[in-house]
């Protein structure tokens, strides 16, 4: 067995936390920092550290967590609201990079680059590629500025959690035109029962926990953040291996649910830690050990420059679009744009689905990875300006809130000992 991952993953939070806080002091948000971290380690810069399945499984649950918290702190009243706002934006923000995403690919996929068959298929495939949306890196941004849970930040969640349902209709619709073995009809259902779990699901849990606390009340707080876990991991398993969701959807589905239980506000705060010491860094630098630039051409750099140009102006127009289209002002309307900008791994994915089917060029998926690299640099930069000015009260309540329900712990604790003591003494006394 070898021992190499323990000095890795050393490495990776050194590396993460210095950059951080350097990007801190440079008045940029410190997700950046924990990106150019792993950026700099891996085989792009320093090869320092290689890109690895515990590293990759780890990172996976940093991003469930991530995501698990980024349920548990919203308001489901205000996502409610923003549910109609959130797919307006989100139909808009996949509409427009599959336009303008299968347009760049018109002028670029001629010649030699077009692969052998439908050319117009080729090219729409790029434009799927550019309707992902990657939220987690949003929202650990959002956090940190203190707008995760306001009615921008709640929109931005509910257009990504729409945006990855058509996401994922886009490439079923696509790859079954290449020819692929796959029935739309099959795909539509497992999405509807996904959401038919999810309800299911949120009245036996907060019923259960409901009944649990009032009936039974545990004086043991430390059980709930243990069963939130478990069934955060289960939703995400389930979402990924009976329904062909994204686990990140399943985990903060799971937020949701714990979020209206009688002890959810205490459970969120005890997430906090295990995030922040350990996953998110991962989660982060990650991303960047898995960078390889490729070598390229003038006229490959050429379509790279227009890839990244268009992948993050199609997000900001469509859907800062369909934001004005539902009443947001102008800065509201660059902030969501702004937030729903970012791709990551499912970017990848749809990418080498295509490669696999022979209908996107292998020259293409260098520029795609580099697309990738600066909207997970960039997205939390342009959030940074767009909130700029703006007070930031959510996070700070968040952190008053988590020390609250540690007090309140420590004193129920306390509480219990003092009572259960009582009761000692009166039973020696009574013999």
């Amino acid at each position: 067995m070898s021992y190499r991952y323990l000095i890795d993953v050393a490495m990776i939070l050194l590396a993460t936390k210095a950059l951080s806080m350097l990007t801190g002091k440079l008045q940029m948000p410190q997700v950046v920092g924990a990106l150019l971290a792993g950026l700099l380690m891996g085989p792009a810069v320093l090869n320092l550290i290689q890109p690895s399945d515990f590293l990759s499984q780890v990172a996976e649950l940093g991003v469930i967590v991530i995501m698990f918290s980024a349920g548990m702190g919203t308001d489901i009243n205000e996502l409610k609201q923003t549910g109609k706002a959130g797919f307006v934006v989100a139909m808009a923000g996949v509409l427009i990079p599959l336009g303008l995403g299968t347009l760049l690919m018109v002028f670029f996929n001629t010649g030699e680059l077009a692969l052998p068959g439908n050319k117009l298929l080729q090219d729409l495939f790029l434009g799927t590629v550019l309707t992902a949306t990657s939220v987690s890196i949003t929202v650990e941004t959002l956090k940190e500025l203190g707008k995760l849970s306001t009615k921008v930040g709640n929109t931005i969640l509910a257009a990504a959690l729409i945006d990855d349902v058509l996401g994922l209709v886009c490439l079923t619709v696509v790859t079954s035109l290449a020819g692929a073995q796959v029935n739309i009809g099959v795909v539509l259902l497992k999405i509807v029962l996904f959401f038919v779990f999810v309800g299911v699901m949120f009245f036996v849990v907060s019923k259960g926990l409901t009944w649990y606390e009032t009936k039974v009340r545990d004086r043991n707080l430390r059980r709930y953040p243990i069963f939130a876990f478990v069934l955060c991991l289960f939703m995400a398993w389930a979402a990924e291996e009976w329904f062909g969701v994204a686990d990140i959807i399943g985990a903060f589905a799971a937020g949701l649910i714990v979020t209206t239980t009688p002890k959810g506000a205490y459970t969120a705060s005890k997430f906090n830690p295990l995030a922040y010491l350990l996953l998110t860094p991962v989660f982060f630098a990650n991303l960047g050990l898995k960078v390889e630039l490729p070598k390229m051409d003038a006229f490959i750099v050429m379509f790279t420059v227009m890839l990244v140009v268009v992948g993050i102006g199609s997000k900001l127009i469509g859907c800062g679009l369909g934001a004005k289209i539902f009443g947001f002002k102008g800065r509201q309307c660059v902030q969501i744009g702004c937030g729903m900008a970012c791709r990551g791994e499912v970017a990848l994915i749809v990418a080498n689905k295509g490669m696999a089917m022979n209908i996107i060029n292998p020259i293409f998926f260098g520029p795609i990875i580099i697309l990738v690299v600066c909207c997970a640099v960039f997205t939390p930069i342009m959030l940074k300006m767009a909130f700029k000015g703006e007070p930031a009260y959510a996070g700070m309540e968040e952190s008053k809130l988590a020390e609250g329900f540690e007090m309140a712990e420590q004193v129920e604790e306390v509480a219990a000992r003092l009572i259960e003591g009582e009761r000692k003494r009166r039973g020696s006394s009574g013999k």
